[in-house]
């Protein structure tokens, strides 16, 4: 027994090394990876303070930002790491601000809410569509802003349809004349120059779309890069599209309808002749 003792106290041996922990993975903001040099499978050191102590952990992806308009303001890194070391390394301990907790069914939901808001004190649950429509009151305001624009654009547009309609049309005065006298009824003069009108308000429209749509991919393109994310910052919708054809259709027809009364009231001799321009030159002469 004695000799056994020895034996194993002559060949026992200290473990001096200490344990090896491998590196733990993290993943990074792709922006940061672009604007640190940082790929992945590189070793960085995640410290709390500018070049302080911290622990090395391993690059293991990549993470791109969302389309989300609340986070396109906003210039700072996001990093995803493992609870443990976030905890170690904000010293922040067991406290959370925020947490995400997903349903499988939207009742799911619906009794999970009520039961945290009602047995839980300190934390109040939301939906994240809720958070989500909070957040973006201000971009829902801006819409209507762009909204409220585009249509005082198409009224400004149709003023402007309805003034070259009367230039149009009062150069027309003497054909219109020629047209009346052969027996050419006042109605179908107005339907051939609103006819006219909606033609020009029509591809007045399809010049606008196509021009919008450019320029909604330039802008989208332009501030997609700035930001870099992949946010939709102009859309050209369907809706969008109906409602500035509609009413472009509709406002145009009204100018041609309003520029044909105006020539049409006028007696067809008074048209040829032009007399009604004399008498007002003979009163300004007078």
């Amino acid at each position: 027994m004695i000799a056994a003792l020895l034996a194993a106290f002559a060949f026992q041996t200290i473990d001096s090394v200490p344990s090896h922990r491998a590196p733990r993975s993290v993943a990074i903001d792709a922006r940061l990876a672009a604007d640190a040099h940082v790929a992945i499978g590189d070793r960085i050191i995640m410290s709390s303070t500018p070049g302080g102590p911290g622990d090395t952990v391993i690059v293991t992806a990549l993470v791109r930002r969302r389309a989300d308009p609340s986070e396109v303001a906003r210039a700072e890194y996001r990093v995803r790491m493992h609870l443990d070391e976030l905890q170690s390394l904000i010293g922040y301990g067991d406290r959370v601000d925020r947490f995400a907790v997903s349903a499988r069914s939207d009742s799911s939901t619906t009794r999970a809410i009520r039961r945290i808001n009602d047995e839980a004190f300190g934390f109040q649950a939301y939906r994240s569509r809720d958070i989500a429509v909070e957040t973006s009151r201000t971009f829902l305001v801006v819409t209507r802003f762009h909204r409220a624009i585009g249509v005082i654009t198409i009224v400004a547009s149709a003023i402007f349809l309805l003034c070259i309609m009367l230039l149009k049309v009062d150069e027309r005065r003497r054909d219109v004349a020629a047209l009346r006298l052969m027996g050419i009824s006042a109605g179908t003069i107005v339907r051939s120059v609103m006819i006219e009108a909606a033609l020009v308000a029509v591809l007045g429209s399809l010049m606008g779309v196509g021009i919008g749509w450019l320029t909604s991919l330039g802008i989208n393109w332009h501030y997609r890069a700035v930001y870099r994310t992949p946010l939709a910052f102009s859309v050209v919708t369907p809706s969008i599209v109906a409602l500035a054809v509609t009413l472009s259709l509709v406002l145009g027809l009204a100018a041609g309808f309003a520029a044909a009364q105006r020539l049409v009231r006028a007696p067809a001799l008074e048209l040829l002749s032009g007399r009604r321009e004399d008498r007002r030159d003979l009163v300004q002469a007078r």
